[in-house]
C-alpha cells in the first residue's frame, strides 16, 4: 500500500448554526462550501468549510445540534486542530481577532513553531501555525481575510491518547507516517520525512495518561479522516486494516467522498475518505455553499425539512481589511 497523502477533513461538533457559520465563514474567512444535511440524521445540517474549492486538507465540517450537551476534551480525541497560515502572518491575525473579540494566546508550540491559540465559540480548540510552506492555492480569497493572510488548509491535528506506542506502531508500520520529531511527551509524525515535511501531512500524538478521556458533544471533535487517492486503493486500505483486527465498516457513500471508519488503538474515530469526487458534482463551483443541497432520496422531502432546520444567514463574499 502506498501512504496516506495527508488530512483529508476534521469533523467536529457544534451547538448554534448560525454562530458556527459567522465565526469560521464570517471570522476565520474559510469558504463554506456545502451547505447539506447529515445524512444520518437529515433534521441537522452538515456544515462543510474549506478553501475556494473544497480541497481535500482543507475541509472542516460540522454537525450542529443546538440541543446537545457540552462535550469534554480528554484522550481518546483529536483535541487541537491546526491550520496553516502564511510565515509572519500571526501579527495581523493577533489584531484581526482582538477587534472580533476573539481571544487569542501567542505561543511557540515544542518543536519551536509560532502558533496562535483559540477557541471557536462552542469551546473547540484551534491553532494557527505560521508556516513558510502554507499552500498559496489553498485560500478563499473573497472572504474577510485578506489573501496574503488567510488560511491554507490544515497544518496538522494532535491526538490525545492515554498511551502512544500502539497508535505510533498504527501511524507508522501501517499508514506510512514516519517520526519527524518529539520532545517530553509529543510525538511528532509525518507522511514525508525530515525537512519535507509539508502542511497537512503531519499528526502529532500527545501522550497524556493522567488526563481524563474525552467525552464526544458539543465542542468536540468527532473524528479526523485521512486521504486516500482512488476507490480501490480505500478497498485495499480496508483489507489491509481488517487483516489487522480493527474493526473496520463498510465502504459508505458520502456523496462528495466515500468513507471507511475505524478506531485507531488510542480510541481516537479514524475515517479514510477519497479524494473524489469532490464537492462540485452537486452545484457549480462558483456558488459552493449558497443554498441547501440534498441528496437525491431525500429530494421529495425538502419542504418538510426547511421547515424544520434552523433559518441561517450565508456569509457574504467579499474582501475586507483589518
Amino acid at each position: 500500500m502506498n501512504s496516506i497523502p495527508g488530512i483529508h477533513h476534521v469533523t467536529a461538533i457544534a451547538s448554534d448554526p448560525q454562530a458556527n457559520i459567522d465565526f469560521y465563514g464570517g471570522v476565520l474567512g474559510l469558504r463554506l462550501v456545502k451547505l447539506t444535511v447529515n445524512f444520518d440524521d437529515p433534521t441537522t445540517y452538515h456544515l462543510y468549510y474549506g478553501d475556494g474549492q473544497g480541497h481535500p486538507g482543507t475541509i472542516l465540517t460540522f454537525f450542529p445540534w443546538p440541543q446537545a450537551r457540552r462535550g469534554r476534551i480528554g484522550t481518546g480525541q483529536v483535541t487541537v486542530t491546526s491550520f496553516a497560515v502564511p510565515d509572519r502572518s500571526l501579527d495581523f491575525w493577533e489584531t484581526y481577532l482582538q477587534h472580533r473579540g476573539v481571544d487569542g494566546k501567542r505561543d511557540r508550540s515544542l518543536f519551536g513553531q509560532e502558533v496562535l491559540s483559540l477557541r471557536d465559540p462552542d469551546g473547540l480548540q484551534l491553532e494557527l501555525a505560521s508556516t513558510p510552506d502554507a499552500h498559496p492555492d489553498r485560500a478563499w480569497e473573497h472572504g474577510p481575510v485578506p489573501p496574503e493572510y488567510a488560511i491554507r488548509g490544515f497544518h496538522h491535528v494532535t491526538l490525545t491518547v492515554e498511551g502512544y506506542e500502539r497508535t505510533a506502531e498504527l501511524l507508522t508500520n501501517t499508514m506510512g507516517f514516519r517520526l519527524i520529531e518529539s520532545k517530553e511527551n509529543r510525538f511528532r509524525y509525518s507522511t514525508q520525512s525530515g525537512s519535507d515535511s509539508k502542511a497537512g501531512t503531519i499528526v502529532d500524538v500527545l501522550c497524556a495518561p493522567a488526563a481524563r478521556p474525552g467525552m464526544v458533544a458539543v465542542g468536540t471533535v468527532h473524528h479526523v479522516a485521512w486521504r486516500t487517492s482512488t476507490d480501490d486503493e480505500q478497498i485495499q486500505w480496508r483489507k489491509t486494516l481488517s487483516g489487522q483486527h480493527y474493526n473496520v465498516t463498510p465502504v459508505i457513500d458520502r456523496k462528495y467522498f466515500h468513507s471507511i471508519y475505524f478506531r485507531e488503538p488510542g480510541g481516537v474515530l479514524f475515517e479514510i475518505a477519497t479524494d473524489p469526487p469532490g464537492f462540485a458534482v452537486d452545484e457549480a463551483a462558483e456558488t459552493l455553499g449558497s443554498h441547501l443541497v440534498l441528496p437525491a432520496w431525500l429530494e421529495p422531502h425538502r419542504a418538510e425539512l426547511e421547515k424544520v432546520l434552523p433559518k441561517v444567514r450565508l456569509p457574504q463574499a467579499k474582501a475586507v481589511s483589518a
